[in-house]
């Protein structure tokens, strides 16, 4: 990781999928439907930057949520939606496919959420977890 990336010491979590990026984002989709989730919106950024004549990694944007559990984070803490919904980048480091988003816990912290409503952002720990998990 290049010191102009994110990472830990910035909130930024980081995992790696043993799957193509193209393949990561269609495994959540499909995960996201099983468990009820929106998926808001999938931009690829790389296909946009080539649309600019630029060139860009493998890099899609997961925009996702569920308004039953984001609503009151927003209600608590309207600036909390420069955060939410909530979103993920899966991208290509080197022919290594990640999964990279800000942690929820330092979202919380930045808007002064107290615990029941940080909960409401935890999802994405697991979601995360068993889109890089290698079964199925």
């Amino acid at each position: 990781m290049s010191a102009a990336e994110a990472g830990p010491g910035d909130g930024v979590i980081i995992k790696v999928s043993a799957r193509p990026v193209a393949e990561t984002v269609a495994r959540f989709t499909a995960i996201a439907k099983a468990k009820g989730l929106r998926v808001f919106a999938v931009i690829d950024q790389a296909a946009e930057a080539r649309q600019a004549g630029l060139a860009l990694r493998d890099t899609v944007l997961v925009v996702f949520g569920n308004p039953a559990a984001g609503t009151p984070v927003m209600a608590a803490a309207p600036l909390s939606a420069l955060d939410l919904p909530l979103k993920f980048a899966v991208w290509d480091d080197g022919g290594q496919t990640k999964v990279s988003y800000v942690a929820p816990e330092a979202i919380a912290a930045r808007y002064g959420l107290d615990s029941a409503l940080a909960a409401n952002l935890a999802a994405i720990g697991p979601l995360t977890d068993a889109l890089v998990a290698l079964d199925a």
